[in-house]
């Protein structure tokens, strides 16, 4: 029992460490490989909705214009376009 305990000690400190290194590598290369960028995006997504597990619908908003897409396996396809939508925040 003494000796499993003394395994547990050891080995679970080790096991968090690999967890937590692989999470700071996997984000470092993310940066490095052209993932989103902080502050920089060009395309917002304002909503999604499921359909189906394959297909989705979603609004992205990019330069003052709200474009719904639907997104498959087969790719995106653009379904509408409207100006963005102004949301105005209470003052409370």
């Amino acid at each position: 029992m003494l000796w499993y305990i003394l395994k547990l000690l050891i080995l679970l400190p080790i096991i968090g460490g690999m967890i937590w290194g692989s999470l700071k590598l996997a984000q470092r290369m993310q940066d490095r490989m052209g993932g989103p960028q902080r502050g920089t995006k060009a395309v917002r997504i304002v909503e999604t909705t499921m359909l189906s597990p394959t297909m989705r619908l979603c609004v992205l908003e990019f330069h003052g214009r709200e474009i719904l897409v639907s997104t498959s396996r087969h790719g995106l396809t653009r379904l509408a376009e409207a100006p963005a939508r102004v949301i105005e925040e209470d003052a409370a």
